[in-house]
C-alpha cells in the first residue's frame, strides 16, 4: 500500500483476479446445484427444489456482495 492507504496498479490486479476465481468458483457450483435440482425434480424428488433454491440465492448473494466490493474499489 502507498502511504495514502491506497492500492498500487499491480495489487489491484491480484485482487481483482481473485475475486474473478471465487466468482467462477461460485458460478460453477449453481450450474452443479442446478444440474442436480432438475436430476433430482425429475426423479420425483420434489422436496429438494426448495433447499436447492434458497442455496442458489446464498450463491446470488455472495456475487453481488463481490460485485458491490469491485465497484466500491476504485
Amino acid at each position: 500500500m502507498t502511504e495514502h492507504g491506497r492500492f498500487e496498479r499491480s495489487q489491484k490486479m491480484v485482487i481483482v483476479n481473485g475475486i474473478l476465481v471465487v466468482v467462477v468458483l461460485i458460478v460453477i457450483l449453481q450450474l452443479w446445484l442446478l444440474t442436480a435440482t432438475v436430476n433430482g425434480f425429475l426423479a420425483g424428488d420434489h422436496a429438494i427444489t426448495i433447499p436447492a433454491g434458497l442455496a442458489s440465492l446464498v450463491c446470488l448473494g455472495l456475487n453481488l456482495g463481490l460485485l458491490r466490493y469491485l465497484y466500491r474499489f476504485e
